[in-house]
């Protein structure tokens, strides 16, 4: 039988805009939808957009690996919302995050979108994906913080049957 390699992209193949893109997509996919709204609001924005796609939901496979290096199988499946639109200017968003919110998935392409556009790239930047990755960042440390504070470690004694 014949080995099938994995036909996603690996960072070494990706370029500098793939890579951002792949960025600024999980920050608004991991991002709740109380934080992204509120930097949304502080700037004072109001495109037009066109929906192209969606928002709508369904369901994607999630595959895992034993370990994390064994051979991949299939884990279970998964509801996810993906959206597309287009702005005025002809900038295209995408977004696709787990869930159900289609309101989240909407502003996440929205906010794609402008992120494309070289006149407002910056402020998108500066003004919502780096304070939402902070945020991220703080709370991944707090709860690895909390984790380590209730770890038990397990230890067993040598019986002597050997």
């Amino acid at each position: 039988m014949e080995d099938k390699k994995s036909s996603q992209a690996t960072p070494q193949t990706l370029s500098a805009d793939q890579l951002a893109h792949q960025r600024r997509l999980s920050i608004l996919a991991n991002a709740p939808k109380q934080d992204l709204l509120q930097a949304w609001l502080s700037l004072e924005l109001d495109p037009g957009c066109e929906l192209l796609r969606g928002p709508e939901t369904g369901l994607i496979a999630l595959r895992g690996r034993m370990g994390g290096g064994g051979a991949p199988f299939n884990f279970g499946e998964a509801t996810a919302t993906r959206a597309t639109v287009r702005m005025e200017n002809g900038a295209i968003g995408h977004a696709i995050m787990l869930g159900r919110d289609a309101g989240k998935a909407k502003l996440a392409a929205v906010i794609d979108a402008m992120a494309t556009d070289r006149a407002t790239a910056d402020l998108i930047e500066r003004q919502i994906l780096t304070p939402l990755e902070q945020a991220a960042k703080e709370r991944d440390n707090q709860n690895a913080a909390e984790t380590q504070a209730t770890r038990v470690n397990f230890f067993t004694m040598v019986r002597g049957d050997d």
